[in-house]
């Protein structure tokens, strides 16, 4: 059962710190769920419409369908550029393959933020706890008991601890959604190139 008051004691005990990390925690879960319902709105993981309407623009029939992914969206828009002329066609290329990818990855600056500012927020509460411990050890003088030293330095880590918690399965999400964005824009240049050497030339006319 969730216990209000035992969640309160642990803020406490790790100050401010560990505060703002618990912040940036559920910041953390609300990016990531966010961005997978994101990903799975553009239709990240599908391909196969886009193939069907690349290989019936290659072959000269016609393409036109209603995107439902952020490959066939690229796609429809290539085929549309194919009437360009050549060099004006590769620029609004180039154009619609950076409006797709911009739109992917965004959400990944502040993920990248979390990764970086939580283990230093964390650090920063581990010095301060440090400083605060050997501040009553400098006080007690030989009256020390090293039982409290001891307790003062471990709830001084555990900002470091929470920090690092954090910041790693921030680390893992984000390099998973780089790694989709670097696949769908691999697909994408691969679609392109196909678009310029295999469609029918005419249709550039």
């Amino acid at each position: 059962m969730f216990n209000i008051e035992a969640v309160q004691q642990f803020l406490d005990t790790g100050g401010p710190a560990l505060a703002a990390i618990a912040v940036l925690s559920v910041l953390t879960l609300a990016i990531i769920l966010w961005k997978v319902w994101r990903l799975a709105l553009s239709g990240a993981w599908s391909s196969r419409q886009a193939k069907k309407m690349l290989e019936a623009g290659i072959a000269g029939d016609d393409a036109t369908q209603t995107p439902r992914s952020i490959r066939a969206r690229f796609v429809a828009g290539a085929l549309k550029a194919r009437t360009l002329p050549d060099a004006l066609a590769r620029e609004e290329i180039l154009r619609l393959g950076a409006v797709e990818l911009s739109a992917l990855r965004s959400g990944l600056r502040p993920l990248d933020l979390i990764v970086t500012i939580a283990p230093l927020i964390g650090l920063l509460g581990t010095v301060l706890g440090m400083i605060e411990a050997f501040q009553a050890l400098e006080t007690s003088a030989r009256q020390a008991d090293p039982s409290v030293l001891a307790g003062g330095i471990w709830e001084a880590l555990l900002t470091t601890a929470a920090g690092m918690a954090v910041a790693i399965p921030a680390a893992v999400a984000l390099s998973w959604f780089e790694g989709i964005a670097e696949r769908v824009q691999g697909d994408m240049e691969d679609m392109a190139t196909r678009l310029f050497t295999q469609a029918p030339r005419d249709a550039a006319d």
